[in-house]
């Protein structure tokens, strides 16, 4: 990697270590050291897509996880994993670091682990303290101080710059800087020397944010033997959500929000998510909801690992109904209102969400603009009744946009008795209207002037040919001698 005016080493095998070579040194001398070098040009984007990868696959060990920005040596990186409430599920702390580093191993990683009290001092131990055979490091709560003293200043996470200056009077320790005067230290290397040091000692409290929110219910199924059939799958799901469905009853909410993650034994992941119209909590419809996503779950070279979290939830009381009660917003029975949610919950998560909408009534005499798409659910807006009702009859298809057509009909107001639509021609038999729709004069866009109000006027003609077929068709703008009309058709009856 260039830096510095040269290539420099970003990172090392063991071998190439063990033969003198260390991340940061140039890459000459590092040929100098160590004959036979072979390099490899460094790839920052693919190590921040990697390390990424590395944090979402920590999720099997807790849902708290985060890529650690902060690196003191070039290719140095990290990933905090809080898991608070979540070691005994592996049996203990030191159990769970064993088992993440031993498939880190595994699957190529070459990494240490430290737990402490403070994300500061878990960090400074993990890169410079003292571990066991097992890379693994554990500080008691009450030997922060006597674990930090002897590691480098740099295990404060400070700036390159802060460490050389620390290291020019004689402070190369973190212990050399525990006893001494804290307003000296901020005020010739800055608050943030003291800042971190309280961070790591536990003395000021650190917030981290986790890389994705913490849902707030989670299950998890780990298997003895990696699983691959779907009917395994299936099975582990329906588990699942039996598990979670129970525990939401007992918080009295449904869920709003579902994701699946399959752990797989090459140290990768794959998953799913569904959402529901509704809150629910009913184990039969959310597992049939996942039960149509199953085809698309690669399960790899086996399944080693599932977990369900709800990262969406809304209250859900008990419901009381009677035999003839109705839903007010739909005036439909609340038994019906729950069977179209299901309904809706399946297509959306087969075509997507946004797919499904229903149309409600605008307040507009303009027919392009008398209804909306609204999400299929959702509440109808109240509308009292005015100008979209109309006794009328509207045409089935509607055009989204009126389209011209070339009309023989007898002036000034009589309906056509001919017109041509594209390339075909239709004889008018029958004949009803005009319907007369003039344009919103009220609204801001709209011109205000008499002569814009007339141009923009439509006469509505509901016509028959010869076929049978029936058209709604329109004449735009008033009838003036000496200029033709502007005809177009806007939709068809059934």
């Amino acid at each position: 990697m260039a830096a510095h005016g040269g290539v420099r080493i970003v990172a090392v095998s063991p071998a190439a270590r063990a033969g003198g070579v260390f991340a940061g040194q140039p890459l000459a001398d590092a040929r100098a050291v160590l004959t036979g070098l072979c390099t490899l040009d460094a790839d920052p984007q693919a190590d921040a897509r990697a390390i990424e990868g590395l944090a979402a696959w920590c999720g099997r060990y807790t849902p708290w996880t985060v890529v650690d920005k902060v690196s003191c040596v070039p290719g140095d990186a990290g990933v905090w994993l809080d898991i608070t409430g979540c070691a005994h599920l592996f049996g203990g702390e030191e159990a769970l670091l064993g088992d993440l580093l031993s498939r880190m191993e595994r699957v190529g990683y070459a990494a240490r682990a430290a737990l402490a009290d403070t994300p500061g001092a878990a960090w400074a131990v993990a890169r410079f303290g003292q571990t066991d055979e097992r890379s693994i490091a554990v500080v008691p709560g009450n030997a922060h101080r006597r674990t930090l003293a002897p590691l480098p200043m740099a295990g404060l996470r400070l700036d390159a710059a802060t460490v050389e200056g620390l290291a020019r009077v004689g402070l190369r320790r973190i212990g050399d800087i525990l006893d001494l005067p804290r307003a000296p230290l901020a005020a010739r290397f800055g608050d943030a020397l003291i800042r971190r040091l309280d961070q790591a000692l536990g003395i000021r409290g650190e917030t981290l944010s986790p890389r994705v929110p913490v849902p707030l219910l989670s299950a998890r199924l780990p298997f003895a033997e990696p699983i691959s059939r779907a009917e395994d799958i299936a099975a582990a799901i329906r588990h699942l959500v039996d598990d979670l469905c129970v525990r939401l009853e007992a918080s009295r909410q449904g869920a709003r929000r579902l994701n699946l993650v399959l752990y797989r034994t090459d140290g990768t992941r794959t998953g799913v998510g569904v959402g529901t119209s509704l809150a629910a909590r009913d184990a039969d419809h959310l597992e049939r909801l996942f039960r149509e996503k199953i085809e698309r779950l690669d399960p790899g070279f086996g399944i080693e690992l599932m977990t369900l979290c709800v990262p969406a939830a809304d209250d859900l009381g008990p419901v009381q109904v009677g035999l003839d009660a109705l839903n007010v917003q739909e005036g439909i029975s609340h038994k019906a209102h729950e069977d179209l949610a299901r309904l809706v919950d399946r297509v959306g998560n087969r075509l997507g969400p946004a797919n499904v909408s229903r149309l409600v009534a605008q307040a507009s005499h303009i027919p392009e603009k008398a209804c909306r798409e609204i999400p299929a659910l959702a509440p109808a807006p109240d509308i009292h009744d005015g100008p979209h009702r109309s006794v009328q009859p509207r045409p089935l298809h509607l055009l989204a946009c009126p389209s011209p057509i070339e009309v023989m009909a007898p002036v000034p107001d009589h309906p056509p008795v001919m017109f041509r639509w594209g390339r075909t021609q239709h004889r008018i038999v029958r004949a009803d209207g005009p319907e007369r729709i003039g344009p919103e004069w009220w609204l801001e866009d709209q011109p205000h002037d008499a002569a814009s109000h007339e141009r923009k006027s439509r006469d509505y003609f509901r016509v028959e040919d010869t076929d049978g077929r029936r058209f709604w068709v329109y004449r735009e703008g008033l009838y003036k001698p000496g200029l033709p009309p502007r005809w177009y058709l806007h939709g068809e009856f059934a």
